[in-house]
């Protein structure tokens, strides 16, 4: 597995332990980021729904003048909202940083106050890579143990996961990489796990005979 150098990483929580090292550091990609996350494509298609039907409204009651003269007080406060909710997912995309190191997972995030949420190999049941036309893609983690603070990992986690929240990598660029590390870790950790049992167990058997 390869690492990176640490004078090109966002700066860590705090110093890793020795021996834990980071293999791959990743911001997302704001436009899948505003796409996915808060869902800025189909809140703009409401709104266009919206001001459609109030142009056609005041078209069918006083004609096409009355229709113009709708879109002075309907468009500009939907497209405030909609650039409103870009620059927020720009703003959330770029203070965003996956850290996989070769024992957890790093999810940091923040835009007044930025909070680190530590997601260790040990607590990880699964992590299903989902891959999108543009190139980019999204990393599910399924964790055990003690249930994550939903809002310490928002906006970075499934929408509707309220009671026990699922962690997701979101618009992540070069996803099958980001993946291909991840594994690759995992498979390592396991392989130091099950070496440090088989190594403890003639201990374990000798004490059971005495």
């Amino acid at each position: 597995m390869s690492e990176i150098e640490e004078g090109s990483l966002h700066p860590l929580p705090a110093k890793l332990p020795d021996g834990e090292r980071v293999l791959l550091q990743r911001s997302p990609v704001w436009q899948p980021y505003a796409r996915r996350v808060f869902h800025a494509y189909k809140i703009a298609l409401y709104f266009l729904l919206i001001v459609l039907s109030v142009a056609l409204s005041a078209a069918s009651s006083g004609g096409w003048g009355d229709a113009a003269r709708s879109l002075l007080w309907t468009v500009p406060p939907s497209l405030a909202v909609i650039l409103l909710l870009a620059f927020l997912a720009w703003l959330y995309s770029r203070t965003t940083f996956y850290t996989i190191t070769n024992k957890r997972i790093i999810v940091q995030n923040g835009l007044a106050f930025t909070t680190g949420v530590n997601l260790p190999f040990s607590k990880l049941d699964s992590a299903d890579l989902r891959t999108f036309a543009d190139g980019t893609g999204d990393i599910e983690l399924t964790m055990s143990g003690p249930r994550i603070l939903y809002s310490m990992i928002w906006p970075n986690n499934r929408l509707f996961a309220v009671k026990r929240p699922v962690p997701v990598l979101w618009g992540l660029p070069e996803p099958h990489q980001t993946a291909e590390i991840l594994g690759e870790a995992l498979a390592a950790e396991e392989q130091t796990s099950d070496t440090a049992i088989d190594s403890e167990a003639p201990d374990l058997q000798r004490a059971s005979t005495s």
